[in-house]
């Protein structure tokens, strides 16, 4: 095991005065060796130096405990491991879990609102750029944050950057969050430029590394040479990888890391591996065997925002968006509809975050967009997609009723693209805003006057959008979908208030009421709410130089074409 007790008596210069002060001669102490069968070498020879052993030390890597039984072993690394713990209570005094000092870090809820605005820069300056058979493109990360307030002390106090440049606690969690972390004071992660500035510094060095210490090995495994773990000053650490997952496991090490340090720091001196011996075990076919290989899918690392999501279409976006493998934020007014689509999609749980929201208040706009951000850390995706709906002719047409779903339908959407703007223009990576229309923006029907004026102002406002962010790398496209009822899980909610009507009008059930809108359009094809959802992922991944343009997704109404 690497117990984080063994590791902090271990890493540092008095590491053999520390054991045996815990062990006496009860465990054997080796100095570090590479894994692999040199190690098991010196383990066997360890052991048969000393057999009355009950366990072995390697240095700057952790504990081995063997027994005549599984049970033998295992309790006695439970054992060895307490006495480490209680050694370093004794000797620091109670339980010192993390550095402390001057300055002190922020308050919580501080920690909170400053992620909230500073996280997009740090995102935008760890994505990489790529070179895609369809040209340059932007490899994006997710991120996991850890602020708990022994975390901010930590990253608080005047040692922690020092901290922060050194090697890891035990090299085999290089591969999972390189050997040093990037750490950045609260002005510097609020300034993009120089955020990017530090970012860009530490891929410098992080090159030089794998020039000097990497050589060909180094090369052959194209590891990207950008920061994994951020520790920012008062704040806490940012774990960001290509999916929130790895993210996860990397602030999950960097958060042991950093406790270690702490405790080592406050014995004697934090010592860490050589960057030779660390490079030999980064970069060893081996150890990089643990990642795996496999094909990212086309959205991995971004991230998408959804309204409306819980309803018919907002369902079938979200599933594809998922299986494209994107970090989806899903909203909606409905909670219980948002609880049914979050069970819909437990295998990729850590990836979806449903939050209720009422899009016609400014607040909880702004509100929905910060929670999109720290839980991912910024956004790449774009769907404004909720929407309601009013049948009644314009003679009788309450305006109180018009006025609410243009509220809904266009003025939130226009709150939308707002804040999604502003944090696309901090990120600096581009981005991609697919607008939920509609048919009745090219075809509206009678008495459905407040639907379609509503869904063309917003597909007015998108293409305004189209103009505007592209000076910051935004494409703005939308989808012109109808006749998409869904399923008893996620029924359609504007066929929920018009359909009624649309069935005593022709005299049809509901059945053929779906059957009819088959038949009208030229494919005779049923729209189905993933047929949206896959042209949301066409319009995300970027496949082509869009922006402006309208997709039906309607089995071809030729009334509706967009022109």
């Amino acid at each position: 095991t690497h117990a984080d007790a063994i590791l902090a008596l271990t890493d540092q210069p008095t590491a053999d005065q520390h054991l045996r002060a815990v062990y006496g001669d009860e465990v054997a102490v080796l100095p570090w060796i590479m894994p692999g069968f040199p190690l098991a070498q010196a383990v066997a020879a360890a052991y048969e130096a000393h057999p009355q052993c009950r366990g072995i030390v390697l240095k700057k890597h952790g504990l081995f405990t063997f027994g005549a039984t599984a049970r033998e072993s295992y309790e006695r690394t439970i054992e060895l491991v307490d006495r480490a713990e209680r050694y370093l209570q004794r000797r620091l005094g109670g339980t010192p879990a993390m550095l402390s000092g001057e300055p002190a870090p922020l308050l919580a809820a501080a920690r909170e609102e400053f992620l909230g605005r500073a996280l997009p820069s740090l995102r935008g300056a760890l994505a990489q750029a790529i070179d895609t058979q369809l040209g340059p493109a932007q490899r994006r990360v997710v991120t996991e944050v850890r602020t708990a307030d022994d975390l901010a002390a930590w990253s608080a106090h005047p040692a922690a950057a020092s901290l922060c440049a050194l090697g890891p606690i035990t090299p085999d969690h290089v591969i999972r969050t390189k050997g040093q972390y990037l750490f950045l004071s609260r002005d510097e992660m609020l300034d993009p430029a120089r955020c990017r500035s530090q970012v860009q510094a530490f891929a410098v060095a992080q090159r030089r590394y794998q020039e000097q210490f990497g050589g060909a090995a180094a090369a052959a495994a194209g590891l990207s040479p950008l920061p994994v773990v951020a520790v920012v000053e008062g704040v806490g650490l940012i774990a960001a990888q290509t999916s929130k997952r790895a993210a996860a496991i990397a602030a999950d090490i960097a958060e042991h890391t950093l406790r270690v340090k702490a405790r080592a720091h406050a014995l004697d001196r934090y010592e860490a591996l050589p960057p030779a011996e660390l490079a030999a075990m980064e970069f060893w076919p081996l150890e990089l065997a643990k990642l795996g290989s496999q094909q990212e899918p086309w959205l991995a690392g971004q991230v998408a925002f959804v309204t409306g999501a819980a309803g018919a279409i907002g369902s079938g976006i979200v599933a594809a968006l998922l299986d494209a493998g994107a970090a989806v934020f899903a909203t909606d007014c409905a909670v219980e509809r948002l609880a049914t689509l979050a069970a819909r999609h437990l295998k990729a749980r850590e990836r979806l975050v449903t939050a209720p929201g009422d899009l016609t208040d400014a607040a909880t706009v702004e509100r929905l967009f910060r929670a999109c951000v720290l839980a991912f850390g910024g956004l790449d995706i774009v769907v404004p997609n909720a929407g309601i709906a009013h049948v009644s002719t314009l003679v009788a047409m309450d305006p109180a009723r018009f006025q609410a779903v243009l509220e809904v339908n266009t003025t939130a959407t226009l709150r939308v693209l707002q804040h999604a703007g502003r944090l696309l223009q901090q990120q600096g990576t581009g981005g991609s805003v697919v607008l939920q229309a509609s048919k009745n923006t090219f075809a509206p029907g009678a008495g459905f006057g407040a639907y379609s004026a509503s869904k063309a102002a917003a597909l007015q406002l998108a293409r305004i959008a189209a103009l505007e962010f592209a000076a910051f790398g935004v494409r703005v496209n939308a989808i012109n979908a109808d006749a998409v009822f869904g399923d008893d899980a996620a029924p359609s909610q504007l066929w929920q208030e018009v359909g009624p009507e649309r069935m005593r009008a022709r005299g049809l059930d509901a059945a053929g009421l779906r059957e009819f809108y088959r038949q009208r359009s030229l494919l005779k094809a049923e729209v189905l709410p993933r047929h949206v959802g896959e042209a949301v992922v066409w319009f995300a991944a970027q496949r082509t130089p869009t922006t402006g343009a309208v997709l039906p997704v309607d089995g071809g109404l030729p009334e509706a074409f967009p022109r």
